[in-house]
């Protein structure tokens, strides 16, 4: 696996995190940090989510900032995100869709899904005429979210490119016995991912599970080297903080003709 340094973009006193995969230069991708921004408070700075208690008019600043920022031609396709394993295809909508992961083969309709420990994971292939974003919590991981998002492939799996964006590492993700035991039904073999503590609970590292599952497809994985509980400066973390923003992991196929 080919995990390369990502470099931290700084444009307009905010920062964004580009992922450095093997992917065509029409293909682009990037992660929100809290820096810049709008928000206050729990949110401050950079909150690209409306369901947090931010001030909906500091979200929609920070939004069209994003927009800017990037050149975006259309408005990222937001999710009403739910924890479930839901993948749909890129629409514009005045109300944001319930689903936790979506796709499009068309250039200049962003994918986006919004994290604070959650795993968000971006999907593109070889070719660089399919992309997908997805929302993978543990619940809409051991749902298959992953899995169902790839569906929406048509081609073959060993073409797709995968990079993990921040997300909460195995040190600070403790779980009970339950969520262990619904892992492990699936296959016995993840429990290797479950680290006994001294609590008689386990320390999860689904970061490591999200990449298994996807290397045993036969995608190549990037990324997953950021911890979002441990650097409060660039990250939001649900566990660490519960009130707090939501991060923008976004990809989209700029119009290259």
């Amino acid at each position: 696996m080919n995990n390369k340094i990502n470099k931290v973009s700084i444009k307009n006193n905010k920062s964004y995190i580009l992922p450095q995969w093997d992917t065509p230069e029409h293909i682009k991708a990037c992660v929100t940090t809290r820096i810049g921004g709008f928000s206050q408070n729990s949110c401050k700075f950079f909150n690209l989510a409306n369901h947090v208690g931010d001030n909906p008019e500091d979200v929609f600043q920070n939004r069209s900032l994003l927009a800017s920022d990037l050149e975006l031609i259309n408005e990222p396709m937001w999710l009403e995100q739910v924890h479930g394993n839901l993948c749909l295809p890129w629409q514009q909508s005045e109300d944001p869709l319930t689903a936790d992961a979506s796709f499009t083969t068309t250039s200049n309709q962003p994918c986006v899904v919004m994290t604070a420990d959650c795993l968000p994971v971006l999907f593109t292939n070889k070719q660089g005429n399919w992309i997908a974003a997805c929302h993978a919590g543990w619940r809409g991981l051991e749902k298959g979210v992953i899995e169902n998002t790839i569906a929406n492939y048509k081609g073959k799996t060993s073409d797709l490119l995968a990079w993990i964006g921040p997300a909460i590492s195995q040190k600070h993700f403790e779980v009970g016995e339950e969520v262990r035991e619904q892992f492990c039904s699936h296959h016995s073999s993840y429990q290797t991912f479950f680290q006994p503590n001294e609590h008689g609970r386990f320390q999860f590292d689904f970061i490591g599970l999200a990449r298994f599952i996807m290397t045993n497809l036969g995608i190549c994985v990037y990324g997953g080297n950021y911890c979002s509980y441990t650097n409060d400066k660039l990250f939001y973390s649900y566990r660490r903080d519960g009130e707090t923003g939501r991060m923008a992991s976004l990809i989209w196929i700029e119009d290259n003709l």
